[in-house]
């Protein structure tokens, strides 16, 4: 599991993003991921680019909700909200420790 990144989100903007969690047929371990963009005009569009990549990597994935990003890279800061009107809302909170984890020095709300 560590070759996939936790987070991969556009650098700059307020983009659509998805929670997704990441496991082994074999059940031999799960872990949550975070990946939004711009180029997403509806959530889905951004999972069904990450499930076929995933499951080339032998993941089945699930989508856990969705949301917005807000990401201001000059001022170091990314606010989590909104919701998926296809996938429901993900937990906001799970998202953010996440990206607490990649983006070290911002402020995360």
């Amino acid at each position: 599991m560590a070759a996939v990144r936790d987070v991969e989100i556009d650098p700059e903007g307020t983009f659509k993003y998805i929670l997704v969690r990441l496991q082994r047929p074999d059940g031999g371990g799960q872990r949550d991921i975070v990946r939004g963009t711009k180029a997403a005009e509806f959530h889905n569009h951004i999972f069904e680019k990450v499930n076929p990549e995933m499951e080339k990597l032998g993941y089945e994935c699930k989508c856990l909700g969705g949301g917005k990003i807000e990401h201001n890279s000059k001022d170091k800061k990314i606010r989590v909200f909104g919701l998926s009107t296809g996938y429901g809302k993900a937990d906001h909170s799970v998202t953010v420790e996440i990206l607490k984890k990649e983006y070290t020095d911002y402020e995360i709300t």
